[in-house]
């Protein structure tokens, strides 16, 4: 039977991972880069949001939900959302309308592609990264979303825990964000020009809109106002803190002095690193996977980015495909029957094999999205081409692909 209150929160939720997207992540990018590329940029998240909208509704959905085929991908017969109605579907909430699940699961997809944009920002033409979106949604998000958390898909079967996006959103997009970075190269001038952040403040205010937002990517996964989202809502901003401080007291060891951008960065590493676990793990063990996560994510960044040379611009990789692979192997070191008795036991409450489980999901998500991304990136690369112009690239993305400017001075 319908709850109205189970309804009312996902309706909610739904809104809130809109959010993340549009304005949250737009702003965070975009005040991240240089100045000259900012609306190209914020208008990258913005078309995700308008076209996976349309994708998700024709096709998307029924691939990454529909009746299952082979255990890898969802059939065509919920082609239109035909068939997706008002009454609940048993298979995913027993209490909400299908088509409202449809939608907060459409928000999953928006969002997923938009992350891979902080990897190429800056170079890619946006021609390009309209066919490359819409081909990696169909062929890597749908798949890997139906493995996970569809009705008979493979990982779901195994027994793969992931609450609210760890290997379906962070790992997918994160190691989909690296081969990008180095099949596109790196930005003009890079290592040799400044490439400072525009507008931190701008940052800030896109970190905190996806800290907000959060609340509903995780505590919406519940599916419901329950004793569940409750608990995925403490982890949640429990780990995205721990990590926050983290990240800025090394930064005061190591250069002298917190830093405002590592203070966003760490905390959205932590918000990366618990969506897997939110719905397993205790407070204290997000305390602990936060603290870990700043840490891991910050090596990646500040050490092995600076160490291999490869320009992710945006550190799409270094937070969202390390601190997902982080959170997803944590998962299989934290989880609690006793938090989520649909869940299971992780290493450190007696059952290893669930650690297995995690890392076997990694892995078959990882090297799929890689493989289909450089495949995809080769086709493109050969038929549309991938980057600007070198003369583009130093005019700037806004001038070049929009005809526009952020920021008019008047005599």
């Amino acid at each position: 039977m319908i709850n109205s209150g189970d309804t009312a929160w996902v309706l909610m939720s739904t809104a809130l991972v809109m959010l993340m997207t549009f304005p949250g992540l737009a702003l965070f990018y975009g005040g991240l880069v240089r100045r000259k590329n900012v609306l190209a940029t914020i208008m990258q998240s913005f078309f995700v949001l308008c076209m996976i909208s349309i994708q998700w509704v024709l096709i998307g959905y029924s691939l990454s939900f529909g009746p299952d085929q082979g255990h890898f991908i969802g059939s065509l017969a919920w082609f239109g959302l035909k068939g997706v109605g008002m009454a609940p579907n048993p298979d995913y909430a027993s209490t909400i309308p299908h088509l409202l699940f449809m939608a907060y699961q459409m928000m999953f997809a928006v969002i997923t592609p938009g992350l891979i944009t902080g990897a190429f920002a800056e170079r890619m033409k946006f021609s390009t990264y309209v066919v490359f979106t819409l081909l990696w949604a169909t062929l890597v998000y749908d798949p890997v979303c139906h493995w996970v958390w569809g009705a008979g898909g493979w990982l779901k079967n195994m027994g793969a825990l992931d609450f609210a996006g760890g290997t379906v959103v962070h790992v997918s997009s994160g190691i989909s964000a690296l081969v990008c970075a180095l099949v596109l190269g790196k930005r003009r001038g890079y290592g040799r020009e400044p490439m400072s952040p525009h507008n931190l403040p701008l940052c800030l205010i896109g970190a905190a809109l996806l800290w907000f937002g959060w609340f509903g990517f995780n505590a919406g996964s519940a599916l419901g106002a329950n004793e569940l989202a409750v608990s995925a809502f403490i982890a949640t901003n429990t780990a995205a803190a721990a990590a926050a401080l983290t990240w800025m007291f090394i930064e005061w060891k190591v250069i002298g002095k917190p830093t405002v951008l590592g203070g966003a960065t760490g905390a959205v590493a932590g918000l990366v690193a618990i969506t897997p676990a939110a719905g397993f793990v205790t407070p204290l063990s997000s305390i602990i996977i936060g603290m870990l996560v700043g840490l891991v994510c910050y090596t990646s960044v500040a050490v092995i980015k600076l160490k291999f040379g490869y320009d992710d611009s945006l550190d799409a990789f270094g937070v969202h495909g390390v601190g997902g692979t982080f959170g997803a192997l944590a998962t299989g070191l934290f989880a609690e029957k006793i938090v989520n008795p649909a869940g299971n036991n992780g290493l450190f409450f007696g059952n290893p094999a669930l650690l297995i489980t995690q890392a076997t999901g990694v892995i078959a998500a990882a090297a799929y999205a890689v493989a289909v991304t450089f495949i995809l990136l080769k086709v493109l690369e050969a038929t549309m081409g991938l980057r600007v112009e070198d003369e583009e690239e130093v005019i700037g993305l806004d001038i070049t692909q929009h005809e526009e400017s952020a920021y008019t001075l008047l005599d």
